[in-house]
């Protein structure tokens, strides 16, 4: 990310989010999704 220890760390949310964002990426799991795979392959 080319960010230093220090520049990290003074990194607001928004600004952490821009550089860790994949675009183009898969959209993060939602608790429906989730639910719904647990009841399709529970765990025994």
């Amino acid at each position: 990310m080319g960010v230093g220890p220090e520049g990290f760390w003074r990194l607001s949310l928004r600004e952490w989010r821009m550089l860790t964002e994949r675009p183009g990426g898969a959209a993060p799991l939602r608790r429906e999704d989730l639910m719904r795979m647990a009841e399709s392959w529970p765990d025994e």
